[in-house]
């Protein structure tokens, strides 16, 4: 039976409770949206007391399920202001679901603002809260050695914790998950999450899942069946099992470089002329030649394996390998085209615990303003530093691009509802564009790829420079983004399922024969009409319109080399992506 377990803060009381019937088919993000939605005052003060952080694994979450590993960590974003969902890797959904718990909500604040603590769970369950005042304003890799210390050597458990960005409240910091080394190098970095959690005086959580073996499904021979069918479909598809196994999300840069959505200098150029020394083929190169880690997975259970360490000249760790975002942001987006300079930056970031998409945005803003030259690397990483002491510089970046570009009287700001744009200009990539503008979650590329149709042709070809089907498109994807994030599943998952139809098949077979329940395309698709509706419902009490779901003018005025075009898709289009909440809000009964 899956429980829910609530950590109170402001009396320091654990409890554990049965997960409501309701929601036995909700997993992550699902679930965390709807516990979100019902527990959280739309109106309420992202860093009081009456916001709740909830952490909580895909319904497949402690299973063998091939890349169904993922942890979404879902709240009242202090950045955007809605519900928040940020997604993870690592190995803490897996600890989790291996021992029952369907989600952690942590709630209220500690009387004593300076207090720091550790929540530790063991396997069966038991837990406690410890003091580590100590360990105020560590690194995510500093508190990481820490809890090694606390632990004992044959022990197998995860981590998640904050840097002092999430101590700070700055709203660009995010959640750091261990890898499977131990890493603090998975991030739910998005929407500010990290503050969500030093708001509440919780620096460190650590789950203990040793001993435990995967979670059983109801029928063991029907889903080992299905999950061949799944497996088979990751692995031999293209992108899946080639492209992405063998370079690395940035085995993207080229292709959208050459594509023209690949933003520049704060997006002012479709091309950076630097990309071939930052694309994922140099990055293998570079890490073979020094001896690095070039593929495995995020967490266990991962067949793509598109993960990879980034190293130094002399082959020492130094960050996760950079992904396509990080790579970008940092580097095209910032003019800077050195991966040793990147790198650098990346771990600082992501040391400080800070959203390594929106803080390279951030940068990109602040050198549009004048105040750092764009390619200044030393610069760059100097700036960074200065979140570490908290000035007043500081204090302005670490709360993201909209801050710095305000402060700084900066005239393009890439954001959507206070959330900066990821990797790919929506100009020339339409779709995308309809995504950004409409997601729940702000500007976000997870939360409906068009890339896959716009530029990949993955589940058919739409054209990217046009307004044809576009709303259409990030709809579809939007729904199935958020039932794959509820089931626990990767985001790259979505790349034979939409070309591979026995893939999507394998999933419903496998959501079955794992709960025992009567599963079917539709009653999938449901889950994640029911996740957007939550979320949707929750934005709109907490003040939001349909001017919430509009680009930066910039996008619709200022044409975009080389293909010299501007976002061009209707309002009306944008305003019928959630044509379908209504109907579907009224089968759940919520409003």
């Amino acid at each position: 039976m899956r429980e829910i377990m609530r950590v109170n803060m402001s009396n320091l009381s654990i409890t554990m409770e049965p997960l409501p019937e309701g929601w036995n088919r909700y997993g992550g993000r699902a679930l965390t949206s709807a516990i979100v939605f019902t527990e959280v005052p739309a109106t309420a003060d992202p860093l009081g007391a009456e916001n709740k952080v909830v952490f909580a694994p895909g319904l497949f979450g402690g299973t063998n399920t091939p890349n169904g590993g993922r942890l979404s960590v879902g709240t009242k974003s202090p950045l955007t202001g809605g519900l928040k969902e940020s997604n993870s890797g690592g190995q803490a959904a897996h600890a989790l679901g291996r021992m029952g718990v369907a989600a952690i909500i942590v709630e209220g604040k500690p009387n004593d603002s300076l207090a720091r603590y550790m929540l530790v769970v063991e396997p069966d369950k038991s837990a406690k809260l410890e003091r580590v005042d100590a360990w105020a304003g560590m690194g995510n890799y500093a508190v990481s050695d820490a809890i090694k210390g606390t632990r004992a050597a044959d022990d197998r458990y995860a981590t998640i914790t904050i840097g002092p960005a999430g101590e700070m409240g700055l709203k660009a910091a995010g959640i750091a998950v261990s890898d499977p080394k131990g890493y603090p190098n998975r991030f739910a970095g998005r929407g500010g999450t990290g503050a969500v959690m030093g708001s509440k005086g919780l620096k460190a959580i650590v789950l203990s899942d040793k001993g435990l073996s995967n979670v059983e499904h109801a029928d063991k021979d029907a889903f080992q069946t299905a999950m061949k069918v799944f497996a088979n479909a990751l692995t031999t598809h293209p992108v899946s099992g080639q492209g992405l196994p063998t370079y690395g999300t940035n085995v993207l840069a080229n292709i959208i470089n050459e594509s023209g959505g690949y933003p520049t200098r704060n997006f002012s150029e479709g091309r950076f002329e630097g990309v071939e020394k930052i694309s994922g083929e140099t990055m293998r190169e570079v890490t073979l030649e020094r001896g690095g880690n070039v593929k495995h997975g995020c967490h266990t259970g991962c067949v793509i394996q598109c993960s990879r360490y980034w190293v130094d000249k002399d082959g020492k760790y130094v960050t996760k390998g950079m992904e396509y975002e990080n790579v970008w942001s940092l580097g095209a987006d910032c003019g800077i085209d050195d991966l040793d300079v990147i790198g650098a930056l990346d771990r600082e970031i992501s040391d400080l615990g800070l959203d390594t998409i929106e803080m390279g945005a951030t940068l990109a803003v602040y050198m549009d303003s004048g105040k750092l030259a764009f390619g200044d690397g030393a610069g760059a990483l100097a700036a960074i530093k200065e979140i570490w002491t908290g000035t007043e510089l500081g204090k302005t970046l670490g709360h993201g691009a909209e801050a710095t570009g305000v402060a700084f009287g900066v005239e393009h700001i890439p954001v959507v509802k206070h959330q900066a744009l990821p990797a790919y200009d929506p100009r020339p990539i339409q779709g995308i564009g309809v995504t950004y503008a409409t997601s729940t979650q702000g500007a976000d590329h997870t939360a409906g790829y068009a890339i896959t149709a716009n530029v990949l042709a993955v589940g058919g070809s739409v054209d990217p420079l046009g307004t044809e089907g576009q709303a259409a498109l990030s709809q579809g994807l939007q729904i199935a983004t958020a039932m794959l994030d509820a089931m626990g599943l990767c985001i790259f998952v979505a790349f034979p399922v939409l070309d591979i139809p026995e893939a999507f098949g394998a999933i419903v077979d496998m959501a079955s024969a794992h709960t025992g329940d009567t599963w079917s395309a539709d009653a999938l698709m449901a889950v994640g009409k029911e996740t957007l509706t939550y979320e949707r419902l929750f934005n709109t009490h907490a003040g939001f319109t349909a001017a919430d779901d509009r680009l930066p003018e910039f996008f619709k005025t200022v044409p975009l080399s080389p293909h010299n075009v501007v976002f061009t898709v209707s309002d009306a289009d944008l305003d019928s992506v959630f044509d379908f909440v209504p109907e579907t809000a009224a089968g759940m009964g919520i409003s």
